[in-house]
């Protein structure tokens, strides 16, 4: 009777603990699988946070001289909505309004207002979003001993009367211009603003589409000669004066140093939702004050003048 009284309270015992231990192992895994649940939403919240609602393909072409911003800008904007792909190329001011106005691109990259490149039709079905403002300088090869040129000096080397930099002050050197083409909207703000004049391509000149290009051989070419939005310039070139004027920010918000231009970003009407996201994300705070500054621009409400297409400045 106690051999039988033992073995059926060992079974008791026994049987108590495993279903002990069986509800701890449910507890566990229950925290467990709530654990899981509980890390997968936060993953989930963290890959779906700010605009992936947003999407879209953009395609920003034309001005070299704005190519940089835009680039850097674009990149940051495709990291914070990823679901909008953003591809920048240059070619020239006059590429990126035909092709904005021909629906190819969805943003014409200018340094120039499309009425100087289109037709007055076609100008009129572009809206101008004026993100910056850029100047250009005169540079020259660093071996080069002027200093500074005035506007009449400069119209004589693009046109040709003037071949030697001994006939301006330095040394005796030939005198290589390094120009952009027709289509450049650098090429017609430094016309424009710097020459006052048009000029043709003279014979022995070099001709770049690109603004990069331009500086790697002003740098690299004995005499040579060319002009370069403010982002582009570095110690690999000399910046020569215009007039006695520096081509610095308090000369140019000022109106003192001529040769500058409004950077605009063309749509062929109102923007798709991608493309007004991005735009107004160039006129942020984050992009004025940051990368505008950073790469040599200056924010277009710094300026104390105003500049209509004809070239008019107003206070």
């Amino acid at each position: 009777m106690k051999k039988s009284m033992i073995v059926l309270m060992t079974l008791i015992v026994a049987f108590t603990l495993a279903a002990c231990g069986s509800k701890n192992n449910e507890g566990n895994n229950a925290t467990t699988n709530n654990s899981t649940t509980t890390n997968n939403t936060a993953t989930e919240d963290n890959t779906t946070g700010g605009s992936a609602d947003l999407t879209g393909t953009l395609l920003a072409t034309g001005s070299t001289a704005l190519q940089p911003l835009v680039d850097q800008v674009s990149k940051k904007f495709m990291e914070q909505n990823p679901g909008v792909s953003i591809q920048v190329q240059g070619g020239g001011s006059g590429t990126g309004l035909t092709q904005v106005s021909e629906g190819v691109a969805q943003i014409g990259n200018s340094d120039v207002f499309a009425e100087e490149k289109l037709d007055a039709d076609k100008a009129k079905e572009l809206v101008d979003h004026q993100v910056a403002v850029v100047a250009m300088a005169t540079v020259v090869n660093p071996a080069v001993t002027v200093e500074d040129l005035t506007q009449q000096q400069l119209v004589d080397i693009f046109t040709g009367k003037v071949t030697n930099w001994k006939d301006l002050g330095g040394e005796d050197q030939a005198i290589q211009i390094v120009n952009r083409p027709a289509s450049s909207g650098t090429r017609a703000t430094f016309e424009k603003y710097a020459l006052g004049t048009k000029t043709e391509d003279l014979q022995g000149s070099i001709q770049e589409d690109s603004s990069g290009t331009v500086k790697k051989l002003v740098a690299e070419t004995p005499g040579a000669i060319g002009y370069l939005a403010l982002s582009y310039l570095d110690d690999t070139v000399k910046t020569v004066k215009y007039a006695g004027v520096e081509a610095k920010e308090e000369n140019i918000v000022t109106g003192d140093y001529p040769v500058w231009a409004y950077e605009h970003m063309y749509t062929k009407g109102e923007p798709d939702a991608a493309g007004k996201a991005f735009l107004e994300f160039m006129m942020s705070d984050e992009v004025q004050n940051g990368d505008v500054v950073e790469l040599g621009y200056i924010p277009a409400n710094k300026m104390q003048v105003k500049r209509d297409v004809d070239g008019n400045i107003t206070k």
